[in-house]
């Protein structure tokens, strides 16, 4: 019984410290990853996403798309934090991603109203449904499959 006690006990110990220490540098986990990858996002595409965007030291969901349209921006036009910009490159079409954005990639010392405290490192769970792609190719996600407009 002491054993299970001090096992829990480590365990939590340990999840208090990696919630106190948010890493410094962008974190890009790649969730789910389609096998055609094919095309990629790159600078100058349109691209059309899902996310949920939490706050890494208490996971309060601070801001999500799930109920409302997609959400759509320029990759590399500065339209969005430095975390996108960074995280999102090289994404492919049905690719989930999930995001850890340190304060210097995200609001930074600001923050956002009540929203987003300052100096926040940020959690975005993020999907990518489309590229409209500088070059003149589209493609979107329709139901588990990728398709060339």
């Amino acid at each position: 019984m002491r054993s299970i006690f001090a096992i829990a006990l480590a365990l939590s110990a340990s999840m208090l410290a990696s919630a106190a220490n948010p890493p410094k540098k962008l974190v890009i986990e790649k969730t789910y990853v389609p096998e055609d990858c094919t095309i990629k996002s790159v600078r100058g595409d349109k691209l059309r996403m899902r996310y949920t965007g939490t706050l890494f030291h208490n996971g309060r969901v601070f801001d999500s798309n799930e109920n409302r349209a997609p959400y759509e921006f320029t990759l590399g036009s500065g339209s969005v934090i430095e975390g996108w910009q960074l995280g999102l490159r090289d994404m492919c079409i049905g690719e989930k991603r999930k995001l850890i954005i340190p304060p210097a990639l995200g609001y930074g010392d600001k923050g956002i109203r009540a929203t987003i405290p300052p100096m926040a490192t940020l959690v975005f769970e993020t999907e990518l449904l489309a590229i409209n792609g500088n070059d003149g190719r589209k493609t979107e996600q329709k139901e588990g499959k990728k398709e060339d407009l």
